[in-house]
């Protein structure tokens, strides 16, 4: 397959707790622009990491997304933001998932894994 996405093991650090996550690593625009666009189902414990070369602001959409979502938006240290729960969209005008904050990185998930998970806002994510 042409254009193969990476995969790395992040940890998520919440209070004593360590949560292991593969993650798909989108770090150029195209894979960006693609994100998971047309995957039908994501395994439980992988998501998609998206890697900005410097801060930015601005939401996702969920055009051509067949799975629920949630999304966190991390800094650049990697303390996580803000989390957003995203629903699938199959029209042509779909809604933006707007943090209203600027971000470094994001990490996209099956809906509530965050929440199952006991990941919230102030966590951190480190990515060595």
């Amino acid at each position: 397959m042409k254009n193969r996405i990476k995969t790395k093991m992040i940890k998520i650090l919440s209070g004593n707790r360590e949560t292991r996550l593969t993650v798909h690593v989108a770090d150029t625009h195209r894979k960006r622009e693609k994100g998971l666009m047309f995957v039908r189902k994501l395994p439980e414990n992988e998501g998609m990491l998206f890697v900005y070369s410097e801060k930015i602001y601005g939401g996702f959409w969920m055009k051509n997304t067949f799975i629920p979502l949630s999304i966190a938006f991390l800094d650049s240290d990697g303390e996580i933001l803000k989390i957003l729960d995203m629903e699938p969209c199959k029209v042509d005008i779909c809604p933006t998932y707007d943090p209203e904050l600027s971000y470094r990185y994001a990490i996209e998930v099956n809906l509530g894994w965050f929440e199952k998970n006991q990941i919230k806002e102030g966590d951190y994510v480190k990515f060595d």
